[in-house]
């Protein structure tokens, strides 16, 4: 019993962390891992332009990457409707059809 009550030893064998507190900290790690966007320069986004135009012109098959806060997602398909009023892209992907903003788009290649 005396070991109990030396230094930290009452809360030591009582350590217990209620469901939401570890929701919080979960939550708070996740939060501190976000991710800025990356700002793109006018030559990177007339690329990224001219592949969504040749794909959508041409037929051809396009990867795009898309920013996420946490992690980027990777996109292939062939372009079949770009939207400029709304800022969108329409992708023809294996699995349906997929709509992305362009805003959102830090890499395309065909």
């Amino acid at each position: 019993m005396g070991k109990k009550l030396d230094g930290n030893g009452i809360f030591e064998s009582s350590r217990m962390i209620l469901p939401e507190h570890r929701e919080a900290m979960l939550r708070q790690q996740r939060e501190q891992q976000r991710r800025g966007k990356p700002v793109l320069d006018e030559q990177a986004i007339e690329e990224i332009v001219r592949a969504l135009a040749e794909s959508h012109h041409e037929k051809t098959k396009v990867d795009l990457v898309v920013f996420s806060p946490f992690d980027d997602e990777y996109y292939s398909g062939v372009v079949i409707g770009i939207n400029q009023s709304r800022g969108k892209v329409n992708l023809l992907l294996d699995d349906g059809e997929k709509e992305i903003q362009i805003a959102e788009i830090i890499s395309a290649n065909l």
